[in-house]
């Protein structure tokens, strides 16, 4: 039995390119060709094919809110998403999702193929170096976190992370409902307990530690 397939990328140049690759494979059934995250979902609840190979970056939905999609409405269809590159958070976000298999697109049409095969019989296909790269970034998450829950409290790692999200002390003050003041002196804390001279300290402190 064939291996139904729904493809999107909003770059018709690659969305034709999947489609000629796909077609004329033996074992294999293209059901639809879609230029958006929208429609890759319509195709998906329409057609309910076998695998979606969905590109990870789309202007109106990206490939990974649409697996949050499949996931919320509890279609069967398992996933590959292809990207250009990916970031460490995108790598832990798809697997997170349980996607099946992921590609980068500078990889050989064959292994494209033998993704969707392996994603379809039910085993994981994950490129390697992003994988890699994605959990040496957990790992060190994971110790940060603990290393930051034993030095600060809840409040200044409140603190911290609204500070990686570049906010400024008012409207830290303001998410907190405290005043600036306060942000100051849990600031002030937080730099003398880290052993860092400020803000852009901090913040170098708190990527390198992986707790941002």
């Amino acid at each position: 039995m064939a291996i139904r397939l729904v493809l999107a990328d909003d770059h018709p140049l690659i969305l034709t390119a999947l489609e000629y690759l796909f077609r004329p494979e033996e074992g294999f059934e293209v059901l639809a060709s879609c230029t958006s995250g929208a429609d890759a979902l319509k195709a998906v609840r329409r057609h309910r094919p076998d695998v979606l190979v969905v590109d990870l970056r789309m202007p109106d939905m990206s490939g990974l809110e649409v697996l949050r999609e499949l996931a919320r409405q509890r279609l069967p269809t398992r996933s590959v998403l292809m990207a250009t590159a990916m970031y460490d958070g995108e790598v832990l976000d798809s697997l997170r999702l349980e996607v099946g298999g992921l590609v980068l697109k500078e990889m050989p049409a064959n292994s494209v193929v033998q993704c969707v095969r392996k994603v379809y019989a039910g085993e994981p296909w994950l490129e390697r170096r992003s994988m890699a790269r994605a959990l040496g970034r957990l790992v060190r998450q994971e110790s940060g976190a603990r290393e930051a829950a034993a030095v600060l409290t809840a409040r200044e790692l409140e603190v911290v992370r609204l500070v990686g999200r570049g906010l400024r002390n008012k409207e830290i003050a303001t998410q907190l409902s405290i005043s600036p003041s306060t942000v100051k002196i849990h600031l002030g804390h937080v730099y003398a307990k880290l052993g860092v001279d400020g803000r852009l300290a901090l913040l170098r402190h708190a990527e390198d530690r992986g707790f941002l």
